[in-house]
């Protein structure tokens, strides 16, 4: 989501459903984001508004999808996803009212010289690894993560996993094989292929997001999408060591484990990756925690 320093436009209104618009604070191809307060209470929210100049037949799938972050984030209570407290709609204008965020996108620290320590990567693994195990254990699959929908405020240590916007539920038909919903960058091949993300699939690309940030790129690259999937498809997964000669071959192993092309050969679950990531930086020498 890109910082904006000014309103997107002047025809927005100045409230939606109970909540008082501020300023703009960010803004994406389809949304835009605001910050805003509850009329009565003051409590501080940020609200995701749909454009409504994304019409036609993409805006009739971004709707449904967009209530989906409301249905699925009903579900999950975890201190490491961003909580959805409302949603309506206005004017023809959908909204979410979201938990106000500090920090930044991940994304900041996926390019050197910005590269976090590695003890601090595995432990923000753990924690994403574990916000995505609840998840899954209440039947949503991300099947959206990458740096940019994870904020990071850096002094606090605070860390959210937001938007939930494709999410899959247990009980939603939206989700076909044959669509491609998602970031390519960051999908497993299986999605790549057409098929629907699982809660595998976000171990994949937890692993991207994981090999970014030790590695300042991703394991596969290209602007071609039937590249990129032949790249996924059939080229060894490159290794992080040769990026990061001095990297703990553990950490390079499991990284390594969830970037395989076969969805049963990695992780069994979110937990177990988390559960391994908290291990090695538990066991991690003083001089390898850099």
């Amino acid at each position: 989501m890109r910082r904006a320093a000014t309103p997107d436009s002047a025809r927005e209104p100045a409230a939606f459903g109970p909540y008082r618009v501020r300023r703009v604070i960010g803004h994406g191809a389809s949304s835009i984001v605001y910050a805003a307060e509850h009329r009565t209470s003051g409590a501080a929210v940020a609200l995701k508004v749909l454009r409504e100049r994304a019409g036609g037949a993409a805006h009739d799938e971004r709707r449904p999808r967009f209530f989906d972050q409301a249905r699925a984030a009903a579900l999950l209570s975890h201190p490491d996803i961003a909580a959805v407290h409302d949603a309506g709609e206005q004017d023809g204008s959908a909204w979410l009212a979201m938990e106000l965020l500090p920090g930044c996108e991940l994304t900041r620290y996926t390019r050197a010289p910005r590269l976090l320590p590695l003890e601090l990567v595995l432990r923000l693994g753990e924690r994403l690894a574990r916000a995505l195990a609840h998840a899954h254990a209440r039947g949503v699959v991300h099947r959206d993560l990458k740096p940019a929908n994870v904020m990071f405020d850096l002094p606090g240590s605070t860390l959210k996993l937001t938007d939930f916007g494709i999410a899959g539920l247990a009980d939603t038909s939206r989700t076909r094989t044959g669509v491609l919903l998602g970031t390519p960058l960051y999908m497993a091949p299986e999605q790549l292929a057409g098929a629907p993300g699982d809660a595998r699939s976000d171990l994949y690309a937890l692993g991207v997001v994981l090999f970014e940030l030790l590695g300042g790129q991703r394991p596969h690259e290209h602007a071609s999408l039937g590249e990129l999937l032949r790249r996924a498809m059939q080229q060894p997964t490159p290794d992080l060591r040769a990026l990061r000669p001095d990297l703990d071959g553990r950490v390079a192993a499991l990284v390594g484990s969830c970037l395989h092309k076969q969805a049963r050969a990695r992780p069994p679950d979110a937990r177990a990756l988390a559960d391994a990531l908290a291990a090695i930086a538990r066991d991690l020498p003083a001089h390898g925690r850099r």
